[in-house]
């Protein structure tokens, strides 16, 4: 591969595919398993990694489906899922605050479509949830990408929370990053991440 080709390799890349966020459906199945069944997809993931169609199926219907907030993320050509963002709303008297949560399909990785979705979820759930005043979201320390993805999306590193979750058996520090507040601290006034 010349020179030439590696330069329009990456000028593919930063031309981002329209995105639609939708909900998934268990006709999504054999899309979803192309990256619930990838281990570099997975790794991350507090999930373990499916590893049939069934495991698949079965994790739609009982996590995904009655899920408050999970939607799949599909490029433009008819809807396909190529990844999924969720967001979690805090247990109890903390429902001012949410988290996110996202993952894309290996092919798809570098290509812009992560940050498009969690940029497009933030606006959505800023939206659709009146209440919400803060949306953060963790990433493993060693998680370069998801780190990035959150920083191009608008979201602000605030802590690493040492031996916070335990991953494919272990504890692992977590990075805490943090969307800007809905209040505007300057002049309390309310904003939309993304506008």
């Amino acid at each position: 591969m010349g020179v030439g080709a590696k330069e329009e390799d990456r000028a593919e890349k930063k031309s981002v595919p329209e995105i639609t966020l939708r909900p998934f459906t268990l006709s999504d199945v054999d899309d979803f398993m192309t990256w619930a069944t990838d281990d570099r997809v997975m790794r991350f993931s507090r999930r373990p990694t499916c590893t049939t169609k069934d495991e698949c199926l079965t994790h739609m219907k009982d996590l995904i489906m009655p899920h408050p907030w999970c939607r799949a993320i599909c490029i433009d050509d008819g809807g396909r899922p190529v990844g999924s963002v969720s967001v979690m709303p805090a247990p109890g008297a903390d429902v001012h605050r949410a988290s996110i949560g996202f993952g894309i399909a290996y092919d798809y990785w570098g290509h812009g479509i992560a940050t498009a979705a969690v940029k497009k979820a933030a606006s959505a759930v800023f939206e659709e949830w009146p209440f919400l005043e803060r949306l953060d979201a963790i990433a493993e320390v060693n998680n370069t990408a998801s780190q990035r993805v959150l920083e191009k999306a608008g979201f602000q590193r605030e802590a690493v929370l040492k031996s916070y979750l335990v991953l494919r058996g272990e504890s692992k520090d977590m990075l805490k990053v943090e969307e800007m507040n809905l209040l505007d601290s300057e002049n309390n006034s309310r904003w939309m991440p993304g506008k």
